[in-house]
């Protein structure tokens, strides 16, 4: 190891006990999607960005005119107010840039009284986790991400190139905050997103479109349900079709998804039908995230959704003559995959295993799930991939927790790949 990487690996390990208490301070801020504490947590993050000497860029999302263009990844939740935010290191001149990229949002943590703190948003640390709704998905990364930059500075390491911090919102339902961050001008020539991977590499995500679809009956008296047609009961066709082309799509899934039971899933998550226990029910109406195949396009995505809706629809006498209405709706996720050409794979496993002195690399795997990675590799042309603290079967659980020591690690494993990547002038 570099003398200099040395001074930035210890800077790391002296800032251990205050990284832990902001990412707990930082978690205790409900920054659910849509709310008043997601802008919230963004300010106060902007202040951070500054207190540390960051060139910060702190900028009001103009949503309305972002909504009407042909790319906006769209929106599952109503913001009346969004805000950007990039944090910059400037480096002294002639390397490349690396961007570290996280979001400040959070889904929704449920009944808090489920929780074994009684709180869904505790913070709590013990001796080995950070626990609380955000610990893992991503405040984890976020926080790793900021306090990389931190050690950069603190040691004086004399980077050529930039180091810009990109705290973004709503990537929980579409991505806008990244899609506004890419409109604003920002680039880099790599990126990281630390997403919990459990430090392992994923180059590459599935997409994932979300979807409503309108299953009609007809309303009767339940004492005289055969006159009638029940929605509830038409929909089963339908979902037996959906679940036939989950098999299907599933049969060829790219190797990269060979961890995966399922590769590329189709979930009916939102049902609801019927107002009223002695009617029957004359709508049904159905949501779900329907998976987008590695390097498939998400209109041969939707229109394969749509054919199986129809041949189900074609297989039922009610529903051929009463079709079954599919609409596409909130985050619309399209696949992505670090390109071939880049060597930034290789450059944060070489980081992964200076910082930890493991002998056996990381895994490689793509995530079956959406990501902020198809804006960075697609819209923006950075080169990006995932690598971050916690388990992401543990991402939008109950119980929610990260492991501090994937959390010091993810760190270490960004300040290193900041030394080797940007250079030392």
């Amino acid at each position: 190891m570099t003398d200099w990487r040395v001074r930035v690996l210890d800077c790391v390990d002296e800032q251990v006990n205050a990284m832990v208490a902001h990412l707990s301070e930082l978690i205790r801020v409900p920054s659910l999607g849509g709310s008043a504490a997601e802008n919230s947590a963004q300010a106060e993050m902007a202040r951070t960005f500054h207190a540390e000497g960051l060139d910060t860029d702190h900028w009001q999302i103009p949503l309305d005119d972002l909504a009407t263009e042909p790319g906006f990844p769209g929106m599952e939740v109503t913001r009346n107010e969004a805000w950007g935010l990039v944090g910059r290191s400037p480096g002294a001149g002639g390397g490349p840039t690396l961007m570290l990229n996280g979001h400040i949002d959070v889904v929704p943590a449920g009944d808090p009284a489920t929780w074994a703190d009684g709180d869904a948003f505790s913070g709590r640390v013990d001796a080995t986790h950070v626990h609380g709704r955000g610990a893992c998905d991503m405040k984890a990364g976020l926080v790793a991400a900021l306090w990389a930059v931190k050690a950069l500075r603190r040691s004086g390491a004399p980077l050529r190139g930039d180091v810009l911090v990109a705290s973004v919102q709503a990537e929980e339902d579409g991505g806008m905050g990244t899609y506004a961050t890419l409109g604003r001008g920002w680039r880099a020539d790599a990126c990281v997103i630390p997403e919990p991977t459990g430090l392992d590499l994923v180059p590459a995500n599935a997409g994932s479109l979300t979807f409503r679809l309108r299953v009609p009956g007809r309303a009767t008296h339940a004492s005289r349900r055969t006159t009638g047609v029940s929605a509830i009961e038409k929909f089963w066709p339908v979902f037996a079709s959906l679940s036939e082309l989950e098999t299907r799509r599933n049969a060829d899934a790219h190797p990269l998804f060979a961890r995966w039971d399922i590769g590329y899933p189709l979930s009916i998550g939102v049902v609801r039908a019927g107002d009223w226990a002695s009617t029957v029910p004359d709508l049904l109406v159905a949501e779900g995230r329907l998976g987008v195949g590695l390097g498939e396009s998400m209109g041969d995505a939707r229109a394969a959704l749509e054919q199986a809706v129809a041949e189900a629809c074609d297989a039922d006498p009610w529903l051929r003559s009463h079709p079954v209405a599919v609409e596409w709706w909130g985050g619309q996720f399209a696949s992505g995959q670090l390109v071939e050409s880049s060597d930034l794979l290789d450059r944060v496993r070489a980081a992964h295993l200076i910082v930890t002195g493991q002998q056996e690399p990381p895994d490689v795997w793509g995530g079956p799930y959406g990501s902020d990675l198809r804006l960075l590799t697609g819209l923006g042309g950075i080169p990006t991939l995932q690598y971050g603290p916690g388990d992401v079967t543990v991402a939008h659980a109950l119980d929610e927790s990260v492991p501090i020591a994937q959390v010091i690690t993810c760190a270490r494993t960004l300040a290193a790949l900041a030394v080797d990547y940007c250079g030392i002038g």
